[in-house]
């Protein structure tokens, strides 16, 4: 990296996400209740891409709350592994999990920053390592997420990420529609905006938050560089919550641009998989 990192950036979001695990779990963009009646929380695109996880072993790398990881535990994975560095969230999945009748030989959750996960979880690889949502952007280094990442997978496994497309940071917050950012800048990115997207208007002290941006070829090319062989990248005309003001939510709970303006792409997944041993 050759830029200089904010002192307080890891701090500075801990705090931040730690104060808003009790703002997520009574909130409705989590809907808790839902998801304890049996909601699933996953993407329909991502259960079609991940396939299926019957018998599998699974490790969610910045899981937050957890809810994403069980779903994949209710899916048939046989042993989900969640890690994320704020120690309530990880203390919220732990409860989630047993009110749901998981174990932790089924569904276990580890608190630690997901650059030590290697030395932090169980197992030393998984068949799936799935992230994504929101993740990378709180990353300084992606090269070293990578290394990381593809570490965890074992041979014939494969690593799933699905992500908010950076070209939605560059694009003005009221309509989508300008580009007023620079895609390719390496500067981190101070936020001081109180409250959180699950509920714009909650009273929160810990705002101060440090985030990146990472174009789609420099993910693509870290992951690459690990020998990791790239299977699909896709990109989706999608997003999970208003990224702007004048997005329009559909009936299948997705928010998308007025259908009077051109299409760009809000969110990508792709899939990166190990060879098996010879």
């Amino acid at each position: 990296m050759d830029h200089p990192l904010p002192s307080d950036w890891r701090a500075a979001n801990r705090s931040n996400w730690d104060e808003r695990v009790p703002i997520h779990i009574a909130s409705q963009y989590y809907n808790l209740e839902g998801f304890r009646a049996g909601n699933d929380a996953l993407r329909d695109f991502e259960v079609a891409e991940v396939g299926d996880v019957s018998g599998r072993t699974l490790l969610h790398l910045q899981c937050h709350i957890g809810q994403d990881t069980l779903s994949w535990a209710r899916r048939g994975a046989s042993q989900v592994v969640g890690l994320d560095f704020s120690e309530p969230a990880v203390e919220a999945a732990r409860a989630l999990a047993e009110e749901l009748g998981f174990g932790p030989d089924r569904a276990s959750f580890v608190a630690a920053d997901v650059y030590d996960a290697a030395e932090a979880v169980p197992d030393t690889s998984y068949d799936i390592v799935y992230t994504g949502t929101g993740a990378l952007n709180w990353l300084p280094d992606v090269e070293r997420w990578a290394e990381v990442a593809a570490s965890l997978v074992a041979p014939g496994g494969f690593l799933y990420l699905a992500e908010f497309h950076p070209l939605t940071d560059v694009l003005d917050d009221e309509t989508g529609s300008r580009v007023v950012h620079d895609y390719f800048s390496r500067e981190a990115w101070i936020d001081d905006t109180p409250g959180t997207y699950a509920d714009l208007d909650a009273e929160t002290v810990n705002n101060r938050s440090v985030e990146w941006q990472h174009p789609i070829g420099e993910v693509v090319s870290a992951l690459c560089a690990t020998g990791l062989r790239l299977e699909f990248l896709h990109e989706h005309d999608v997003s999970l919550f208003p990224r702007f003001e004048s997005f329009q939510r559909g009936e299948d709970g997705y928010f998308r641009l007025p259908p009077d303006r051109p299409r760009i792409p809000l969110m990508y997944s792709l899939k990166a998989t190990r060879p098996p041993r010879p």
